[in-house]
């Protein structure tokens, strides 16, 4: 075992001390070691109630012939850091967990991992940490928050906050109803109730097969996500005694299958930067142009928030991840999981609770999955649109730019009633490097949909969006604007060109006009000159690539 390091031999006589320490006894010496990388967090809801999970795993990997050793990874809650300079280290802290977890497991020589995760950028990192350790894990996700209620209406964190603001500066609600919103939508523990990023990932992880069956959609508040926790620690001291490492549940296939339910989910835009980077460190190659060809041939099958109209408890009790597999079942790969079972033998296990929730594939919400991939003139190297969140009315938009060098300056404009119909917002220098980051734009988005702008207004940015959005908004544009990508060049006045069925992004203009402009375009100075976000900025790639950290 790895763990045999630091525990066998008489030049280990200091490590064995120090483990004593801890509270080991001498038979623990022989037995796998398992850490539990917990991200357990009083700032976060989908995190709040990690302590009773972390017992439970603990539980698990005793019973299993292990001995657990908890240590924390940081959280950062979206919804908190939204809409103001919070949100430059979300993205940034993806590929610091990943290194935390690389550190600590490699220098205590740790024989297993249990990743207790929960929100968008956290369970990437895990998984990306697990892929490049190549260690025998298993993904915990904490479970998605119940529904707030108001009356008899299900409340929702972004329909009855974020888009709730839009409605109120409209004058749809009143300042008594808004109130009434901000308390009762997030009603308790757990992550946001629709298919946003954080629950988008925790279906990835589970039909990548790095989590047990239903761990993803069962409910925060359920006893069973604390039996998936106490098994999940059984397990994961099987797996190392059977030798099953992260990369042989985590391979070309597994990607394929991951995207695949994805794009039948019709899940977050996110995910086209963590797919990929997880992928690079677990020695596999996924790129957007594969997970535009997948979606092309997956029906969107479920209609969840936030362009639906179901919620992630009514994925739960409609069978969760394994009832979506078993309408898949004929197109996925076989794999193994972390389970012991395959791919197929948990997808025809399987039983579809809700004929509506999880729809046969003959009687799909869209013929296509969740995500479209745009290229032209304006994103040579593409760019990034949720499809299924956008009405088919707003499918083929031409409109007229007005440009933000920033979140902030665009929605000054738009909470002050300045963006008429007809146009195409773009916010620029807020991809990788130039946010740096790659800021979410939840709070524009989904005020221009509270604002009853949604059929009549497109956005589009080099960076990204929380996986709450809906409606024209195109993110992920490459290359981005610091770099001297095209979206740089763009002018108030010029028209846009949106065509996602034909998978084109076009700033209608003649090429001698850009040519002229790109001849007087200058970077312009960093934003940030140190710290973290300051190294981050000079070794992150393009949104294209994942948005992966390289050495420079």
């Amino acid at each position: 075992m790895r763990s045999d390091k630091i525990t066998k031999g008489i030049e280990r006589v200091p490590a064995r001390a120090l483990l004593y320490a801890t509270g080991l006894n001498k038979e623990d010496m022989s037995k796998p070691f398992i850490g539990i990388a917990s991200s357990f967090t009083d700032l976060i809801p989908g995190h709040v109630h990690m302590r009773a999970l972390e017992r439970a795993i603990e539980k698990g990997i005793h019973a299993g012939g292990g001995v657990s050793f908890i240590f924390g990874v940081p959280g950062i809650c979206d919804g908190i850091a939204m809409g103001h300079e919070g949100m430059y280290y979300s993205l940034a802290s993806r590929d610091l967990i990943a290194d935390i977890i690389e550190c600590v497991v490699n220098a205590h020589c740790l024989d297993g991992l249990i990743m207790l995760t929960n929100c968008d950028k956290i369970t990437p990192g895990m998984l990306m940490g697990a892929a490049r350790l190549d260690i025998p894990g298993i993904v915990v996700t904490a479970g998605p928050m119940i529904s707030g209620r108001h009356k008899k209406q299900k409340l929702s964190l972004v329909k009855d906050t974020f888009e709730a603001v839009g409605r109120r500066k409209k004058g749809e609600i009143t300042d008594a109803e808004l109130s009434c919103f901000e308390m009762e939508a997030c009603p308790g523990p757990g992550s946001c109730q629709g298919l946003y990023t954080a629950n988008t990932m925790a279906c990835v992880s589970e039909a990548l097969g790095m989590s047990l069956p239903r761990c993803a959609a069962s409910l925060a508040i359920s006893a069973e996500k604390e039996r998936i926790a106490y098994k999940s620690g059984q397990q994961v001291v099987e797996l190392v005694k059977k030798g099953v490492t992260a990369r042989n549940i985590m391979n070309r296939k597994a990607f394929e299958n991951a995207i695949m339910v994805d794009m039948a989910l019709g899940g977050s835009t996110n995910s086209c930067l963590h797919i990929p980077a997880i992928a690079k460190e677990a020695g596999v190659e996924v790129d957007l142009k594969l997970i535009d060809a997948i979606s092309a041939k997956t029906p969107h099958i479920t209609s969840l928030q936030p362009g639906g109209d179901y919620l992630l408890e009514d994925l739960y009790y409609a069978g969760g991840i394994p009832a979506v597999m078993k309408r898949l079942c004929n197109d996925l790969n076989d794999n193994p999981t972390v389970c012991g079972l395959s791919i197929k033998e948990i997808a025809q296990a399987a039983e579809v609770g809700d004929e509506e929730v999880i729809r046969a594939k003959e009687n799909a919400y869209h013929k296509e999955g969740g995500i479209a991939i745009l290229y032209g003139n304006l994103a040579p190297n593409g760019s990034v649109v949720k499809q299924t969140a956008v009405s088919s009315a707003m499918m083929k938009f031409r409109g007229v730019a007005k440009v933000f060098n920033s979140e902030e300056a665009a929605m000054k404009a738009i909470m002050g009633l300045q963006i008429e119909k007809g146009t195409v917002v773009v916010i620029r220098y807020e991809g990788p490097r130039g946010g740096p980051g790659m800021r979410e734009m939840l709070a524009p988005t989904a005020a221009l949909v509270g604002m009853g702008l949604g059929e009549s207004v497109a956005l589009i940015t080099d960076g990204r969006f929380s996986g709450g959005t809906q409606g024209p908004c195109i993110g992920h544009v490459s290359p981005e604007a610091m770099v001297g990508g095209a979206i740089a060049l763009v002018e108030d006045g010029d028209e846009i060109i949106i065509n996602i069925p034909a998978r084109k992004l076009t700033l209608n203009i003649d090429e001698e006009v850009l040519v002229k402009r790109r001849a007087k375009w200058t970077q312009p100075k960093p934003r940030v000159t140190q710290g973290l976000l300051a190294r981050y900025a000079k070794c992150v790639t393009s949104a294209d690539k994942g948005a992966v950290l390289v050495v420079e």
